[in-house]
């Protein structure tokens, strides 16, 4: 696809298992469920089991509830991908529906300023995510790409809450805080693309006038668009990507891989932990605007103040709903905003999905002893997973 270029800058049927566990029972819990599932004790409870509505259906994923409200057991890949249907469901009953073909419509991307960075070209772009509505995003190429008109494995690249400067802060060390791994993933080979979260510097759309419930479902819009203009690249390896974030950008790319496919490795830093366990579960923290309810994350979240285990899904059901797909985590034992510990019960959730998929060591996460960072260490074991993968 050619860049139009415009000058200056745009600045299986069997009876159910009534379960009822509560609370921190998952941990037992799950390992009794695994050892049961090639069990025939499934096959004797009694029929006509009630909806499970507490907590351990967020973290038992080896369960999943039929439409009379049944539970049963995952057995299989089949039986997962029913779960796995109600984990999307619960998703957009907290952040609204994802977008459908009404909002498709030609990228029309637009080259507003070009930067030679010496071994790679920086171009400050815009494309129309939906009718309307464009979308800032930087797109770096290395020189030797375009040079030898040879395509290149894509990473996205999603940036961290930083409301000055938005998706800059990935491309350039402009912030102290986030390391500019867009520059660093480009001066490796890649094509990367960064567009800018919602309401964040200069990307402020009317969510409302667009109609979306939630800057977290217009952003998951505006990544698989922006995975639409690298599919169009002549440069570009289409059709398989990864996607990289820090913070913000770790639950972003987390909620984007689960809803888009094409995204075959995802690497998440300092991303999540359980919403009970956000910031130690602190109730001020799930008021309208406040934490994960701002208007530029998930408000609805706020409706379940008080009665967190009350929310259609967690992170115990995203980390599942990637499997078989390569996911790296970056999870600092002293990060304060995502607890180290409740990171590890997700993951360790999670793992049962993917040996249900034969794929255990392909979700991968580190401890680094350090705060609310991506180190060296962690970003280059990310870059390494990335080049193996995509490459």
């Amino acid at each position: 696809m050619n860049l139009t270029r415009k000058s200056g800058s745009g600045g299986s049927r069997r009876d159910a298992v009534p379960l009822r566990w509560t609370g921190r029972s998952f941990l037992i819990a799950g390992v009794i469920v695994s050892c049961m599932v090639q069990s025939e004790l499934f096959t004797a409870a009694s029929p006509g089991a009630t909806p499970l509505n507490d907590y351990s259906f967020r973290t038992n994923l080896l369960v999943y509830q039929t439409a009379r409200g049944e539970v049963m057991p995952v057995r299989s890949r089949g039986d997962w991908r029913k779960r796995r249907a109600q984990i999307l469901d619960g998703m957009q009953a907290v952040m609204g529906p994802l977008p459908g073909k009404e909002k498709r419509s030609p990228l029309v991307p637009r080259v507003e300023e070009e930067k030679d960075c010496g071994a790679y070209i920086q171009r400050y772009l815009t494309y129309v995510a939906e009718p309307g509505a464009r979308v800032p995003a930087y797109l770096l190429v290395p020189k030797n790409v375009i040079e030898s008109r040879r395509r290149a494995p894509a990473v996205l690249v999603l940036h961290p809450t930083d409301l000055a400067h938005g998706h800059r802060s990935s491309v350039e060390q402009v912030n102290q805080k986030y390391r500019a791994y867009a520059r660093e993933l480009v001066e490796r080979g890649f094509v990367v693309l960064a567009p800018s979260y919602p309401l964040m510097a200069n990307y402020q759309p009317d969510l409302k006038a667009l109609g979306y419930q939630s800057g977290t479902m217009l952003a998951i819009h505006n990544n698989r668009r922006g995975l639409d203009l690298l599919d169009s690249l002549p440069f570009v390896k289409r059709g398989k990507y990864g996607v990289l974030g820090h913070s913000l950008g770790g639950h972003n790319a987390i909620y984007t891989a689960v809803f888009d496919d094409r995204i075959q490795v995802v690497v998440s830093s300092c991303g999540f932990d359980s919403f009970l366990e956000y910031y130690g579960g602190n109730p001020e923290n799930w008021q309208r605007g406040r934490g994960w309810c701002q208007d530029r994350y998930m408000p609805k979240l706020a409706d379940y103040r008080g009665r967190l285990e009350d929310i259609p899904f967690d992170f115990y059901e995203l980390l599942g709903a990637l499997a078989p797909r390569y996911v790296f985590i970056n999870a600092p034992l002293a990060d304060k905003n995502f607890q180290c510990k409740s990171v590890q019960e997700i993951v360790g959730a999670a793992k049962s999905i993917y040996r249900l998929h034969g794929a255990e060591a392909r979700l991968e996460v580190e401890h680094p002893a350090c705060e609310h960072d991506f180190p060296y260490e962690q970003r280059e074991r990310a870059y390494r997973l990335l080049e193996s993968v995509l490459r």
